[in-house]
């Protein structure tokens, strides 16, 4: 861990340092059985999930995403018998890349129940695993505010660039600038699906009362950066605000976040979301295709990042004025892709 950037955790308004404690990584981590004892989940509640009764018996059906049967299966099938074993049980998972719904089947009513709640702790521990598949954004490519930016990177480098860690690979593309509103891990056409119908719900339930079916005008100016050191910076960002002083930007990020998590589609981060649009970023240094032109849709390398002194950057563009924007939609854009215009290619939009 490196002391001098560790992770930050915002509680109450306040920000304190989070202390990362060294564990001993096992190899097959993935692997891994977060089971309970044997007994230990009988008498779990199974309101959650239907159990139904047939002639052999009695049968439970989970919708998983197939990338995570491996999970389930666990090396050499090891989890997958273990569970059969403990609830006398027998689970049917569909072939690897095949969508489909795994079933439990068994005698005993109690032992179909432990066997799903097993596999739904199993499930809830590796999926939060899982890299961000997707994110809820709202763009701010248009074109006056892509050459306000570009004229700020200029700028920055004529004037910063002897400064420690200033390079142009710090900077955003500047057809992918956005403000992100929340991260989703969304495995399959399915999971893809239900984030856009409930987006839909969403402009129905209150971003249209929230908005007038207006879009939002919002100025983008001023520079902050994340973490509590300028000298060691790792991201830097465009402030946003509404240009009428009202808080509806801010009311409808944190009410589409409140009506994710409460979905399951996403984890709750922080009790408000944090509107900001990022323009340097210390991971495009090692890999400039970092949420810009990378095809792939698993994880990124890990990469070490090289802080840089933004001091100066702060001091002379504290008040830089990138324009006005209409904001008229929300995407569902996807990670590590481009669409025509340069942007996320977007999954599903209100």
């Amino acid at each position: 861990m490196d002391v001098l950037r560790p992770p930050l955790v915002r509680i109450g308004g306040r920000v304190y340092r989070k202390n990362l404690i060294q564990e001993q990584a096992l190899p097959h981590e993935e692997e891994e059985d977060f089971c309970a004892g044997p007994g230990d989940c009988t008498d779990e509640p199974c309101d959650a999930f239907v159990v139904e009764e047939t002639e052999r018996g009695f049968q439970c059906r989970v919708e998983v995403p197939s990338p995570l049967y491996k999970y389930i299966i666990g090396k050499k099938g090891e989890t997958k018998k273990r569970l059969e074993t403990e609830t006398r049980t027998s689970i049917s998972i569909p072939k690897p890349g095949v969508e489909g719904e795994i079933v439990i089947t068994g005698q005993h009513r109690s032992g179909v129940v432990s066997a799903r709640t097993r596999i739904d702790v199993l499930l809830d521990s590796f999926r939060k695993k899982q890299p961000f598949t997707h994110f809820l954004s709202f763009a701010l490519n248009q074109p006056a505010i892509q050459e306000k930016f570009l004229q700020f990177k200029e700028e920055v480098l004529e004037k910063c660039s002897k400064d420690h860690g200033v390079s142009s690979s710090l900077f955003q593309n500047p057809a992918k600038l956005h403000l992100t509103l929340g991260t989703l891990v969304l495995l399959n056409e399915q999971e893809i699906q239900k984030a856009c119908d409930l987006l839909q719900r969403c402009k129905e339930d209150f971003v249209d009362q929230i908005t007038g079916g207006q879009p939002l005008t919002v100025e983008v100016a001023g520079v902050e950066y994340m973490n509590d050191d300028p000298s060691m910076t790792d991201v830097l960002y465009a402030k946003v605000h509404m240009k009428d002083g009202s808080d509806r930007l801010q009311m409808v990020a944190d009410q589409l976040v409140e009506r994710f998590v409460a979905s399951g589609l996403m984890l709750k981060e922080w009790d408000r979301v944090k509107l900001h649009a990022t323009v340097m970023n210390t991971l495009f240094r090692k890999d400039p295709t970092e949420e810009r032109n990378n095809t792939m849709t698993g994880k990124s390398s890990f990469k070490e990042r090289e802080s840089f002194n933004g001091q100066n950057i702060l001091k002379l563009f504290e008040n830089f004025y990138f324009g006005e924007v209409q904001l008229d939609s929300v995407r569902l854009s996807q990670r590590f892709s481009s669409d025509a215009s340069g942007y996320y290619a977007t999954s599903g939009q209100l």
